[in-house]
């Protein structure tokens, strides 16, 4: 079978699976949402926290539940990373150091999950089961937990109520998360992925000399990584490395997985609000974005070399893991971009500006298609209100979205939102260009050398964590700089759909009526579409043409 149709078939299966699993995942994270019935695991949780499962919070008090939970994390996983050495299974691995430590601390709370170190060399086995995977989960459960109140806050009246953050957070790890993630764990470890808690084993290699096998607790590691769209890998290649990704099964697996929540959650969110069309118009718009990514990205990389003895020499491989081609990993490449996963199993800094520029732009959406896990989705329906608001300026007639007015106060929110991650980005870029110091951190000059950094940036303000390459990132600086901004760019957002939540939790429901914006349409798909691409090439516009634009032109 040829390249192309290998490809091809690669796609479709994705595509079937993703398809097959919309509707009866996404019926069960509603379900886990809103179910009355608390389950006697659950129950004795509740018990040990203190916490009241029956008592609503008011989204004040959902926020500061988020904030203090993740500080709490933040914190226990510093101290792990710090004692690392006097800790049992460290493999004699050092103390990580202090900036190392808070940017590490910082990425994997965030559900980012950037990495500045090589993990078979500096994190111990105690430290990536029970500091590194648990925070995988935790992290991917606060980000549906926040957006269940947004949604609560579309289908509730005149309460100040969203839900309680302790329940969400409990109820998305025991009936959601740690099951998927252990059948998986299961397919990956029977597909040849390693899992024990060996240290690194001498071996004598073919041509003589000997070679250093890590080990290590992978497979249980590697699916909660996709899963949870977190992305950290265990070791420093990520899915490139053949213990964490050992073939192309393995590959369409972990592809599988990091899109599988993000894509079912428009099903959740038409069951909640009840009223399926409203979800099947946001997951258009997010598989449109989604199939036009991979098409651009893969056109880039597999037309890179025009010159026939180009593609001979396989030019076009550069950067890619030959075990995987150029189709899986461009398909992997814009799905780990476009959710909020970051695992890369090819080297973004070999793609062509095109490609190359396509990961960034990726990112810059938002992460919305489909998103990380909650963040995805809480993102899209943020700009579907911008949407909505457009719309209703251009009849001049106060705009409403599932039955709620947008006014004022509503917009601010959504504004904020939309301001804050840019303003991260483009100011941090600014910054790291400005000192003389951190631009010799770039490995490449020029063009290429400015994408490297707009990159970093703009994966951690985005709470992606892929690394575009060529930049060394672990310094005081950057490490430090790094955090800031993973811990700015997530939580921020969280602040404004929260209050956002509330503001609307708060309305009386209005009547549809014949002016009423039907948003799941055809024509809503499209605007939708347009104003997530205006809004982004606006604001990104003129970063994108100092980097990736720059450098195809040049």
């Amino acid at each position: 079978m040829g390249d192309t149709a290998a490809g091809w078939l690669q796609v479709a299966a994705l595509v079937a699976a993703l398809a097959l699993s919309y509707r009866p995942l996404g019926g069960y994270l509603a379900h886990t949402l809103t179910t009355e019935r608390h389950a006697r695991v659950e129950r004795l949780v509740y018990r040990l926290g203190g916490v009241h499962p029956d008592a609503d919070q008011r989204w004040p008090v959902y926020l500061r539940s988020v904030l203090a939970f993740s500080l709490v994390s933040t914190l226990f996983l510093y101290a792990f990373l710090r004692l690392q050495d006097r800790l049992p299974l460290s493999l004699g691995r050092k103390a990580v150091p202090a900036d190392l430590a808070f940017n590490t601390a910082a990425s994997f709370v965030t559900n980012t999950n950037w990495q500045a170190y090589s993990g078979e060399s500096t994190m111990g086995h105690l430290v990536q089961m029970a500091g590194l995977a648990v925070q995988n989960f935790a992290s991917a459960a606060v980000g549906i937990a926040v957006v269940a109140a947004l949604i609560r806050g579309f289908t509730r009246r005149k309460t100040d109520r969203v839900g309680n953050f302790w329940v969400d957070l409990t109820r998305l790890v025991l009936r959601v998360l740690l099951p998927i993630a252990f059948v998986f764990a299961i397919v990956l470890v029977a597909s040849g992925v390693i899992q024990n808690l060996h240290g690194p084993q001498d071996l004598g290699a073919l041509a003589g000399g000997h070679q250093s096998l890590p080990g290590g607790p992978v497979a249980s590691q590697e699916t909660i990584k996709e899963l949870g769209t977190n992305g950290g890998g265990f070791f420093n290649a990520n899915s490139a490395h053949p213990f964490e990704n050992p073939n192309g099964l393995t590959n369409l697996i972990e592809i599988y997985l990091m899109l599988v929540i993000p894509f079912a959650m428009p099903r959740a969110f038409g069951t909640m609000v009840g009223d399926q069309r409203q979800g099947y118009a946001i997951v258009a718009v997010m598989v449109l974005l989604w199939a036009a990514s991979v098409a651009l990205i893969t056109a880039n990389e597999l037309y890179r070399v025009s010159s026939p003895s180009g593609h001979a020499a396989g030019a076009m491989l550069e950067g890619k893991e030959t075990r995987f081609g150029i189709w899986a990993s461009t398909l992997f490449a814009a799905s780990t971009t476009l959710t909020s996963c970051g695992a890369v199993n090819s080297a973004h800094d070999s793609y062509t500006p095109g490609g190359g520029g396509m990961t960034v732009f990726n990112m810059m959406l938002g992460e919305i298609a489909p998103g990380g896990t909650g963040s995805g989705l809480y993102g899209i329906l943020i700009l579907a209100v911008v949407a909505v608001f457009v719309a209703g300026l251009m009849v001049g007639r106060t705009p409403e979205y599932l039955g709620k007015k947008l006014r004022g106060q509503e917009m601010r929110f959504a504004s904020l939102y939309i301001l804050t991650t840019p303003a991260l980005v483009l100011v941090g870029a600014g910054l790291a260009m400005a000192l003389p110091g951190e631009r010799a951190a770039m490995l490449n000059p020029g063009a290429h050398g400015f994408t490297e950094v707009l990159y970093a940036l703009t994966s951690s303000a985005n709470n992606n964590g892929s690394a575009f390459g060529g930049l060394s990132a672990n310094t005081v600086w950057y490490n430090t700089a790094l955090g800031v901004v993973m811990l700015l760019g997530r939580f921020l957002p969280m602040v404004f759909v929260l209050a956002l939540a509330g503001s609307l939790a708060r309305q009386q429901p209005v009547p549809v009526t014949a002016g009423t914006l039907p948003t799941y349409r055809p024509q809503f798909i499209g605007l939708l579409t347009g104003v997530i691409l205006i809004v982004v090439g606006l604001t990104y516009f003129p970063a994108l043409a100092l980097g990736p634009l720059a450098e195809g032109l040049h």
